[in-house]
């Protein structure tokens, strides 16, 4: 019987206070082991086994015999003689004949060579068009990211007997649909990987921006998010993940100054700027340049463009609306969605006026959707506020704090509510 996780944590947790380097190997390389081990052993729940029991083994026998020249190696082949194992066994024997063909002759193959492959591969496996896209992103946290059943239930805000069926769904489509466990080839890849990014960004504004609760960003989240766009940006080097990568970093730079001590929202004119990430934002400018120069007009592409415009200034009344604007009009051309007509307008109205702002949202009211999206009458009662129609303003803020359902955007809309009855 293989350890659960939570033993697999707990073991190699309770060694690291006299061999540290098992955990931090763990944190580190577990996930690529794991990677290599689904590529052997063909099956997600023997090589997350296999996996959990190659670490547990490590924990038992390093410190006494030392630690190998090459662990992450000894891992993967300890894993893969552990699958192979306990595929021999009766029990399993018949659920998993289709691999007895793998034997000892076959282990070397579990040399770390090709492991970032395994990594690219996946990925792709997680976020296959063929499962939902609640199943990719949970799949993919759980994974990918190493998060715990409890841990990926959590930052969902879903029950964990829930999200666990989902994930045993998912495992049980790719096994029976026959999947393959590969890297999209190059005709397929412009097709594919779109949907890789957008799972990667799901996760990261789930975190940046919680859709619930009273917790405004979840740095577990973002962090993952970033943390796979780099695993991805070194290993399937493509300018709309370059873009992806300098598009989240930015935005994740103003994450400590997004709120205050209460946990309250502070728009993005009023942020302390001094708080921003300065070295994050570097590193964002950096993978923008990169992305600029391979995919210009790309959409990730085009909102690091717009990211970018806001971190480089100094003060909010030196933002270059004028820019953005011409940004914003450049992305909707590209993808005529309602919200990037929102956040067009919004930058037209910045550049000229609070009415020729309206104007634009007017245009949008038609929409069912947007009329549904606590965000455009926040944005609509803002610039009505701004052009000094305070009634209008009120009820546009009603609606919003009717359709807002996280705790600080609730809050904010309340104070604004509160402060335009005074004078009304």
């Amino acid at each position: 019987m293989f350890p659960s996780l939570k033993a697999m944590d707990g073991s190699v947790q309770s060694m690291s206070s006299d061999y540290p380097a098992i955990g931090q190997l763990y944190h580190q390389h577990s996930r690529q082991v794991l990677a290599t081990l689904i590529r052997l052993l063909g099956d997600f729940e023997l090589a997350e086994e296999a996996m959990q029991e190659a670490f547990a083994a490590a924990v038992r026998q390093w410190p006494e015999e030392g630690r190998p020249d090459n662990p992450v190696a000894w891992l993967i082949r300890a894993g893969h003689h552990k699958g192979i194992d306990h595929i021999r066994r009766g029990q399993t024997a018949r659920r998993y004949s289709h691999l007895m063909a793998v034997d000892e002759e076959n282990s070397e193959a579990a040399a770390p060579e090709g492991i970032e492959d395994d990594q690219l591969r996946l990925l792709f496996i997680c976020c296959h068009p063929a499962l939902s896209l609640d199943a990719r992103v949970a799949l993919t946290l759980r994974e990918m990211c190493g998060l715990t059943t409890e841990q990926v239930a959590s930052a969902l805000l879903q029950k964990p007997a829930t999200l666990a069926q989902r994930i045993v769904r998912a495992k049980k489509k790719i096994r029976e649909a026959g999947i393959p466990y590969e890297v999209p080839e190059p005709r397929q890849l412009a097709e594919r990987l779109p949907g890789v990014l957008r799972v990667i960004y799901l996760v990261f504004n789930e975190g940046y921006s919680r859709s619930d609760g009273d917790s405004l960003v979840d740095v577990s989240l973002s962090g993952e998010a970033i943390r796979l766009a780099e695993v991805l940006a070194r290993l399937l080097p493509e300018g709309e993940v370059f873009g992806l990568l300098s598009l989240m970093l930015l935005h994740d730079s103003r994450r400590s100054a997004r709120e205050d001590e209460q946990g309250d929202l502070i728009t993005l004119e009023d942020q302390d700027r001094s708080r921003w990430d300065q070295k994050q934002i570097e590193l964002g400018l950096k993978w923008l340049e990169q992305a600029l120069a391979r995919t210009p007009a790309s959409p990730y592409t085009l909102q690091a463009s717009i990211a970018a415009v806001h971190a480089q200034a100094r003060r909010a009344e030196d933002t270059d609306w004028r820019r953005i604007a011409r940004l914003y009009d450049a992305l909707y051309r590209q993808h005529p969605s309602p919200v990037i007509a929102l956040n067009h307008a919004v930058a037209v109205a910045m550049r000229d006026e609070p009415e020729a702002g309206l104007a634009l949202l007017d245009g949008l009211l038609g929409n069912k959707e947007i009329l549904t999206y606590h965000l455009f009458h926040a944005a609509r009662a803002d610039l009505l506020r701004r052009a000094g129609d305070f009634e209008s303003a009120i009820v546009a803020y009603q609606r919003a704090l009717e359709l807002a359902t996280q705790g600080p955007e609730r809050r904010f809309l309340k104070r604004r509510l509160q402060s335009l009855s005074g004078g009304v």
